[in-house]
């Protein structure tokens, strides 16, 4: 389900004509009072090969523009879409920009009129915190009832919006891998 490039297997230790395989490629879509040097984008960039376009976050539609554009310039193996990041990358599944696995951290698609489906076909991750007071966890449970069965999963964690502790307990990487 990869959009990126086939990824080659692990050669032997002693065959010098094949590579390794090479790190995934992630685009981290930040939210909406975040940047592309917050948190999430520094740890994605630690285990990942990563890019966080910057995007002006008071325009919707140009922030999915601009996404939008990044993904045709440098297709990423996941989409990662924190908060509005959630929405827009939702936007761009919804449009039929991206159809790759994607990770949605509590995704506020609800506060922008995003469509509450997930295309079929999608691998997608969905994480939300059950002491979010900022988007209501409501909207992912609904989003985790659509798309394809098996393809679609919810990850409910004990933490609020910020969803800081899956940095602190390295899951973030985790749900990155599950996606893809």
């Amino acid at each position: 389900m990869s959009s990126g490039p086939p990824r080659a297997s692990s050669p032997p230790p002693d065959d010098p004509t094949t590579t390794w395989d090479r790190p995934l490629s992630v685009q981290f879509i930040h939210g909406l009072e975040s940047s592309p040097t917050s948190s999430k984008a520094q740890y994605l960039d630690r285990f990942f090969d990563s890019v966080a376009p910057a995007m002006d976050t008071s325009d919707f539609e140009g922030a999915v523009r601009t996404q939008a554009a990044a993904l045709r310039e440098r297709p990423p193996d996941v989409l990662v879409g924190s908060s509005f990041g959630g929405a827009v990358a939702l936007a761009l599944l919804a449009r039929g920009i991206y159809r790759g696995p994607t990770v949605l951290l509590a995704p506020a698609h609800r506060h922008y009129g995003v469509p509450e489906t997930i295309p079929n076909g999608v691998s997608v991750v969905l994480v939300h915190g059950t002491r979010d007071d900022v988007v209501s966890i409501e909207g992912s449970r609904a989003l985790a009832r659509t798309g394809t069965p098996g393809l679609v999963e919810l990850v409910e964690i004990d933490d609020e919006h910020r969803l800081g502790t899956i940095l602190e307990r390295d899951q973030l990487q985790r749900h990155v891998r599950t996606a893809f």
